[in-house]
């Protein structure tokens, strides 16, 4: 299967070089310039993820990526200003699923798209067995094969990163998983994340259970150990 991925940067050298690369590596690549532009694109024609610069003018990436995701959960990864914290963390919270700091080796990029990619494709797979990898926790369902979560009935939208995230936690609720554990199951071995980055997934999978149900409080954290899913029908 050949991917189609979106590059939004206002910078052209970048553009150029990394749309380079990544054609090289048999991605198909759509170029923008400004958010704007990119927000018009992406809804006129879907692309399979997007590597958004957060700093552009007209739109920024932190602007497009919350219009986004009032109508997508395409994988989003975060070009971000080498020092800026705020950003990365910020950007992590509205549901982007990764970021790269600035400057950034094309190397280092395609790992993780490559990275990205091959989490949604195991979002996404089905089999014979789908039926059976449905996990049913409480009022929680999770359901892979299709990536589908609700609670109570209403549905949570979740991107690939908070969908793997939760469905390592709920696999086995009262167990607690510290970071590295959930890193690896979100991200896959190999690959290094920031700690910070798994708190802000794991603030944003809370707020939107509570955006379902306010009293949601199923995802536990242990200070100094790392998170639980509680699950009261054990």
């Amino acid at each position: 299967m050949t991917y189609t991925i979106a590059l939004v940067d206002d910078d052209r050298n970048i553009l150029t070089s990394v749309s380079m690369a990544l054609e090289a590596e048999g991605y198909k690549v759509r170029t923008y310039t400004d958010g704007a532009e990119a927000l018009r694109g992406l809804t006129a024609q879907a692309a399979d993820l997007a590597v958004l610069d957060i700093k552009m003018p007209r739109m920024d990436g932190m602007e497009l990526l919350q219009r986004l995701r009032k109508q997508s959960a395409i994988p989003v990864i975060f070009l971000t200003s080498k020092d800026d914290e705020v950003d990365e963390l910020l950007g992590l919270r509205m549901g982007a699923d990764d970021y790269i700091k600035k400057p950034f080796s094309q190397k280092l990029l395609i790992e993780r798209i490559r990275a990205l990619l091959r989490r949604l494709e195991i979002a996404n797979e089905t089999d014979p067995a789908a039926a059976a990898a449905v996990l049913i926790r409480g009022e929680m369902m999770l359901d892979p094969a299709r990536h589908i979560c609700t609670w109570k009935g209403g549905q949570v939208d979740l991107t690939v990163t908070e969908f793997l995230i939760l469905k390592s936690l709920a696999q086995r609720p009262g167990h607690v998983k510290n970071r590295d554990q959930l890193i690896d199951a979100a991200y896959g071995e190999h690959i290094y994340v920031d700690d910070r980055t798994i708190d802000s997934h794991i603030k944003r999978l809370r707020k939107k259970f509570r955006d379902v149900d306010e009293n949601f409080a199923h995802i536990e954290t242990l200070y100094g150990v790392g998170y639980r899913y509680r699950d009261d029908t054990i």
